[in-house]
């Protein structure tokens, strides 16, 4: 006897298929920017990031140049860090970057899925704060994927426990600041 439910399931997806798949679309449209990027001059990369801040600042949403921001970030990591974001990477991304939560393991990419949600909302100039554990990883992950955000022309930062004020305020006005959550 057929299962009706298994039957109609064939037909109608589920609430995470629909979302994977509207995702799926975005991810694809981020691998076409790719192509291109891979012609820019290394000294383009902070122009183009200039040019999506004008495009933010004339009321352009952020979801709209999502595509290509994070093929910015995945053709700068590449660059600096011979690090390449995989598509599930991205997918990491764009649900960071929509207030959701991504649950990754150990060893599947973490540090590098951030940078692509920090560097899209750095480019509002309002300020970008990455919460990690400890003091040892806030600094480590600030200056590692500080590599990517200063090729495409941002400042990182870290705020540690032996600080003092200056140093800081200081890191406090980069674009993007990594601290722990006792900062």
């Amino acid at each position: 006897m057929l299962n009706p439910l298994s039957f109609f399931s064939k037909f109608i997806k589920s609430n995470n298929q629909r979302e994977l798949d509207r995702i799926g679309k975005i991810v694809e449209k981020v691998n076409f920017f790719e192509n291109d990027l891979k012609n820019l001059a290394d000294t383009e990369f902070p122009i183009k990031t200039q040019e999506l801040k004008d495009k933010i600042k004339k009321g352009i949403s952020s979801n709209e140049i999502l595509p290509e921001a994070f093929a910015l970030v995945r053709e700068a990591s590449r660059r600096t860090r011979k690090e390449r974001h995989y598509d599930v990477q991205l997918v990491g991304g764009i649900v960071l970057h929509e207030s959701k939560i991504a649950e990754m393991r150990t060893g599947e990419g973490k540090t590098l899925t951030i940078t692509l949600a920090a560097y899209l909302n750095a480019l509002s100039e309002k300020g970008v704060h990455i919460v990690t554990v400890n003091d040892y990883l806030a600094k480590r992950d600030s200056i590692e994927m500080g590599e990517i955000y200063n090729f495409l022309g941002l400042t990182s930062g870290f705020i540690n426990n032996y600080q003092d004020d200056t140093e800081r305020k200081k890191n406090y006005k980069c674009d993007i600041t990594y601290a722990t959550n006792s900062e």
